[in-house]
């Protein structure tokens, strides 16, 4: 890609991120266009769909969690790596609202510009997941199907401005939840849970 392509093409990623996080994944393309001080067809040139443009906008983070879930499994207790890579992938995707319907909608869809991408991310988890599990610290009900969906409950709840104020309270609960009695209790014990939120 020339100079000057790579550097509009950067341009409409920083100010699609920009519009994303202000009004959400439903944001128009066309408000996109206008405040990028482009055109729509631009635009296009550069991002045939939605998706293609959210992948391209998503890519690199898509790559950090899954990296991150990597170094965790080496880096950490198995309990300890399951709720960090959770915690973090609940924090990005709350960024970008709406992003979890999409993400969760792309798995099952092959032709899907995330679906790569978010099947890479849940595969990265569930790793994370199997290794808890297999250490006796995760509930083995579950599987990676299941934490990319309580992923997106998580990020919804951040979502909503009724429940936001309570979403690390409810994130706690469901870590809790995931995590044996034994794992949740050093947890709890470590984090110092205020139980009167």
């Amino acid at each position: 890609m020339r100079a000057d392509a790579r550097k509009n093409r950067d341009h409409l990623l920083a100010v699609a991120g920009t519009a994303i996080a202000e009004h959400g994944v439903d944001v128009s393309l066309r408000d996109i266009a206008r405040r990028a001080d482009v055109g729509l067809a631009t635009l296009l040139r550069h991002f045939p769909t939605r998706e293609a443009l959210l992948e391209a906008l998503l890519h690199t983070s898509f790559g950090e969690l899954t990296a991150k879930a990597g170094e965790l499994e080496t880096s950490s207790s198995p309990e300890d790596a399951l709720v960090s890579w959770l915690r973090d992938c609940t924090a990005w995707t709350t960024e970008y609202r709406g992003v979890t319907v999409l993400m969760a909608a792309a798995i099952e869809d092959t032709e899907s510009a995330l679906h790569a991408s978010c099947v890479t991310l849940r595969a990265a988890g569930a790793r994370l997941l199997t290794r808890a599990q297999a250490a006796g610290m995760a509930r083995t009900d579950i599987d990676g199907a299941d934490l990319f969906a309580l992923v997106a409950a998580l990020a919804w709840i951040g979502d909503q401005p009724s429940l936001a104020p309570r979403a690390d309270h409810l994130f706690d609960v469901v870590a809790s939840a995931i995590l044996t009695s034994a794992a949740s209790s050093d947890a709890e014990g470590t984090r110092g849970v205020n139980h009167d939120r």
